[in-house]
């Protein structure tokens, strides 16, 4: 798993130098363009725009050769993209190198972009190999100023903006040199020690994080059995106390009547609670999901079938809005009606007797998205991202309603980003608050 997301990272590394190269063409023809026709800067414009041409085959070429070994979700070796990566470097600086030549070489203030190459080769390549491409690229400015100096190449002379005469000048090109080396290397040191320090503090959070998930599933193994363990009992509990509640053993009076019905509905209650437990902790341990192409339609009508008469109970009218076309969505059909039914039951008992919920069910780009909105308490401003969280209950849901579990919420937050969708809350403007979800269509 460690060196597949290293061989990813290195992969995005050489996609990133394929996009700089590119707005590099577009600075390099522009840059000459201007020249000509602006500034009226004597160059063999000409040989420039055909190293703009060949850079942008160049480009294109490395952007095909990339999409190819990634074709298909395919994860080429890590020393094959890391060679790829020395490559472009390298070839960045012949490149740099030849337009330098044709645009006066050490008159050219251009020459400063070595290091801009420094730091893209500090980022991407190990110490050792920055400091060699940090070499290359003074031998290869270096032969150019000396072989320009003694005639060997062609000096062309950028005529209308910098003086002539500089590429003939002994001190000037020792001087300009030795600055350019000391330059590069000190870049290069500067950069590596820095990367190298984030590198280590990103091996060490890598290291922490990979720590605390497998501490994490190891809770999540012991809360099941756990909860599995005092689901078993509870039951055992609640069968017992309902056959004594039903008077299947004797009569009771009315103190001993009241005395069960307590004891009953907390057991209950305690079922309610280690029951969502038990299915976030399995949710948890999962990991992924057991996709089929469900109708959400249906799923939607399923929900509003089951909170019915909880909803009647408390003379609740529940309007639903789905429409007539089908919209179809990848998953597990049974945690998003669960979800959905969780949100039911929550806005009904929040809502005061003889108020209204409205849902619907909409398409937005590539999302569909559910929305419950009542006429309830609303949510206290500040806990509309809290009350997702596990064990969190908002205040003024506490006041209505005191043995909640807190999990409700979190289990639908869950389900539905395991989905690849998202889910929030928001405060009506005349009263009570809009739940919300969306989930990805299904591709067809």
């Amino acid at each position: 798993m460690e060196s597949l997301l290293k061989s990813t990272r290195r992969i995005q590394s050489a996609c990133w130098l394929v996009r700089l190269r590119w707005a590099a063409i577009a600075v390099l023809g522009m840059a000459t363009f201007f020249a000509s026709r602006l500034l009226d800067i004597t160059l063999p414009y000409r040989k420039l725009y055909i190293i703009t041409g060949v850079l942008f085959f160049y480009n294109f070429i490395l952007y095909d050769y990339i999409k190819q070994l990634t074709w298909k979700g395919q994860k080429p070796k890590e020393s094959k993209i890391s060679g790829m990566i020395l490559f472009q470097i390298s070839t960045d600086l012949f490149i740099l190198t030849s337009i330098l030549h044709f645009s006066g070489g050490i008159e050219n203030p251009f020459f400063l972009f070595f290091v801009f190459h420094m730091i893209i080769a500090s980022i991407l390549c190990s110490k050792l190999q920055s400091y060699i491409q940090a070499t290359l690229a003074i031998f290869l400015f270096g032969s150019l100023v000396i072989l320009e100096r003694f005639g060997i190449l062609w000096h062309y002379e950028l005529k209308g903006f910098a003086a002539h005469g500089l590429y003939n000048n002994p001190k000037f090109i020792f001087g300009t040199l030795f600055v350019f080396a000391g330059t590069l290397y000190l870049v290069v040191y500067m950069t590596t020690s820095i990367i190298g320090q984030l590198r280590e503090q990103q091996d060490s959070f890598e290291e922490a994080n990979k720590m605390l998930e497998e501490k994490d599933m190891v809770k999540n193994e012991y809360v099941l059995r756990l909860t599995h363990d005092i689901k078993g009992h509870l039951a055992a509990i609640e069968s017992c106390i309902n056959i004594v509640k039903n008077e299947m053993i004797g009569p009771l009076n009315e103190k001993q009547k009241d005395m069960i019905g307590r004891a009953y509905r907390r057991t209950g209650k305690c079922m309610s609670f280690i029951t969502a437990l038990l299915k976030l902790t399995k949710m948890n341990l999962a990991g992924k999901l057991e996709e089929e192409l469900f109708e959400l339609n249906q799923i939607i009508a399923n929900a509003v079938t089951v909170v019915q008469n909880r909803a009647t109970q408390k003379s609740i009218t529940i309007l639903s809005d789905i429409g007539k076309d089908v919209y179809r969505v990848y998953g597990e059909p049974v945690l998003i009606e669960e979800t959905l039914t969780n949100i039911l039951f929550n806005a009904i008992r929040y809502t005061p007797g003889g108020g209204r919920i409205s849902l619907t069910l909409r398409e937005q780009g590539a999302e569909y998205v559910v929305r419950v909105r009542d006429t309830g308490i609303g949510i206290p401003p500040g806990q509309e991202e809290q009350i997702f969280e596990e064990f969190y209950r908002a205040s003024n849901a506490r006041k209505v309603e005191r043995d909640g579990t807190g999990l409700g919420l979190s289990f639908a937050k869950q389900a539905i980003e395991k989905h690849g969708g998202k889910i929030w809350a928001q405060n009506n403007p005349d009263g009570g608050a809009t739940f919300s979800f969306s989930l990805p269509k299904a591709q067809t």
